[in-house]
């Protein structure tokens, strides 16, 4: 009895893959060993047959999680696909290589030329906008102007001066693709008549010199909401270029560039800010002043306070998207000493170092512990 490899192993692929990969692998490999490429090899008939029972299984969510609990014993596991089968199509009744190429993988030998001349969804525009972060924290509408190809006004997007319509392409007869052969191997391209189009124009539109389409400057305005991040994207759908032979419209893509603050550090809904202390304030204690996107709040430190401590101030950070909720702000002090004092103030210091004990220092007292034996 044969024991059959893992599927997995076959496809060449992680047990973790998407169905995307799933599908590209497969499509590479069963277009390496189609048995049109190699008459009478009976390996390759296997490997094929192989390919596209592997493919059968684990491109179908439900066998593939059947197959990943059971394996081969799982049921309904056993007699998958077949070598007619190859994903859900009978290869014995293609009519030929350019057949199977044209139906198993669509675009690639032809069936991107074949759709050129199908609806199509116009081109997404992408518009960099920016704001300020407090534009960002509270939310704003913005205007601004932007460009983009419209149909021709006077030829409705026909391209064809007005009282005509385009003909029927003499060269593809309308297909808007050219075949050559060579041996087994078919060649499938745009034609180079009418771009594809299937569509000539004997009289071009003075207006758009035949394109179909005009450039614009339009204005468009967008409600930026409050909370929104440096980098993330509004779309608004529809708002981009017309479609061809009619297709829907494109889509306008807004990507926010938040301005950074001068004070504020964000990650996320989370506000960060380094505040600068006296070492009188962080000896004593303090009640400190803290800025805020919405203004200052009070905050008291105890005394003592170390530099890099951080205090949390609930609810005063970024908006999360579409709620009423906020982040927080978190404030790490920084404990400065003076630069330049004056006599007095050196004075007085010298004071306090002369009544200093040595135990209102903590770490001072745990350094010195650890380094007696050294300096001894």
């Amino acid at each position: 009895m044969t024991t059959k490899r893992d599927y997995y192993e076959v496809l060449g692929v992680d047990k973790k893959a998407s169905q995307a990969d799933i599908k590209k692998a497969f499509r590479k490999l069963a277009k390496e060993s189609h048995p049109d490429l190699h008459p009478n090899d009976k390996a390759a008939e296997a490997r094929f047959k192989e390919l596209n029972e592997a493919n059968e299984v684990l491109s179908d969510p439900d066998k593939r999680a059947r197959y990943d609990q059971f394996g081969m014993d799982g049921p309904q596991m056993g007699g998958m696909g077949g070598f007619g089968g190859f994903g859900g199509f009978d290869a014995s009744q293609m009519g030929g290589f350019e057949s199977i190429f044209d139906q198993l993988f669509g675009g690639g030998m032809g069936g991107a030329a074949r759709s050129h001349n199908a609806p199509r969804p116009g081109n997404d525009l992408r518009f960099s906008l920016r704001i300020t972060f407090e534009e960002a924290a509270r939310g704003v509408k913005k205007s601004f102007e932007f460009n983009r190809n419209e149909l021709c006004e006077t030829c409705s997007g026909s391209g064809a001066k007005p009282g005509t319509q385009p003909v029927t392409c003499t060269t593809c007869g309308g297909s808007g693709q050219v075949r050559s052969q060579g041996g087994f191997m078919v060649t499938v391209r745009p034609c180079n008549t009418c771009q594809g189009t299937g569509k000539m124009v004997k009289e071009p539109c003075a207006t758009c010199s035949g394109s179909g389409r005009q450039r614009r400057k339009r204005t468009a305005n967008v409600n930026i909401p409050a909370g929104i991040d440096n980098g993330q994207v509004i779309v608004m759908n529809g708002q981009g270029e017309p479609g061809f032979n009619g297709g829907p419209n494109g889509d306008l893509q807004i990507v926010v560039n938040v301005a950074p603050h001068k004070v504020f550090r964000r990650d996320g809904t989370t506000l960060y800010m380094d505040m600068p202390i006296s070492f009188t304030q962080a000896a004593l204690g303090a009640e400190l002043d803290i800025p805020t996107l919405e203004g200052p709040v009070k905050q008291k430190i105890p005394e003592g306070t170390q530099t890099d401590t951080k205090f949390r101030i609930k609810g005063k950070g970024m908006p999360r998207l579409h709620t009423t909720q906020k982040g927080d702000l978190v404030v790490t002090v920084r404990v400065e000493v003076p630069k330049r004092m004056s006599a007095k103030q050196k004075e007085l210091l010298k004071e306090f170092e002369q009544h200093s004990t040595g135990k209102e220092y903590d770490n001072q007292k745990s350094f010195k512990d650890k380094v007696k034996d050294i300096i001894q």
